[in-house]
């Protein structure tokens, strides 16, 4: 939405690039423009980018994704610039006490998503105050004492559950996604890449199959943990973003 409503503007205004502050890169090579990773590789934000159309790739500019951080502050603190020393976010820019929970509530009213614990078996181990304060792979904050660390592996919405277990049980080899969006044309119905299932994962090697005009399967090579419906999973060759989709 951002990038439609920008360009949108920028056309109205007689503008024919957009810029934005995000650490990618636009890679006007060999006729084509791709969306590549930015040159900091702890910085770079090209897995959340993966939407974009790709009509307007051509319009768009990150003038800051061949530099470091480190660059960046210097030459902001040499222009003047009060946020040069700002510290990094680490979580979600629009909700700056960092209470999702609370967020949810003011944006959704109330609702009752309080239920119970269980492990893979169906055994209640425990209660929760709502759902909505869990994400699959997460293993702090579950209020229960288990001999072994225990990991939430899947949220049962309907019936209000959310399921722990063992990191051996948090692991999957394979996941399906749709709402598809390809920012590179003419791959095969099946092809090799790496594969990003969150914005701090290593992308690792996989292999795709299409399956229609909008699902895919991707096959890690190595078990992967922390694969949660709702995520994006991001496909790479080297630096080049090929697309991605909403694991589901």
């Amino acid at each position: 939405m951002k990038f439609g409503k920008l360009w949108d503007f920028a056309k109205q205004v007689g503008a024919t690039k957009i810029a934005t502050g995000h650490y990618a890169r636009i890679d006007f090579a060999e006729g084509t423009t791709r969306l590549t990773r930015g040159l900091d590789d702890d910085k770079d934000q090209s897995y959340v980018l993966f939407g974009i159309d790709p009509a307007l790739l051509p319009h768009i500019l990150f003038p800051i994704g061949n530099f470091n951080k480190a660059e960046i502050r210097d030459l902001a603190t040499k222009a003047g610039l009060r946020v040069a020393n700002k510290p990094d976010s680490q979580e979600i820019c629009f909700i700056p006490d960092n209470d999702y929970a609370g967020f949810l509530k003011r944006y959704r009213g109330e609702q009752e998503t309080a239920g119970e614990i269980v492990d893979t078996s169906g055994h209640v181990v425990g209660e929760h105050r709502g759902f909505e304060r869990f994400t699959v792979g997460q293993r702090r904050g579950l209020g229960i004492a288990f001999g072994e660390p225990r990991y939430v592996v899947g949220i049962d919405t309907e019936r209000h559950r959310v399921v722990v277990g063992t990191k051996e049980e948090l692991g999957r080899r394979e996941l399906e996604a749709n709402r598809l969006n390809w920012l590179v044309e003419g791959l095969p119905g099946s092809f090799r890449c790496h594969a990003q299932i969150r914005y701090r994962h290593t992308a690792t090697p996989a292999t795709v199959t299409v399956k229609g005009e909008n699902r895919l399967k991707v096959e890690f090579d190595e078990v992967q943990y922390g694969v949660a419906p709702g995520q994006a999973v991001v496909l790479y060759r080297d630096e080049v973003v090929l697309g991605g989709g909403w694991i589901c």
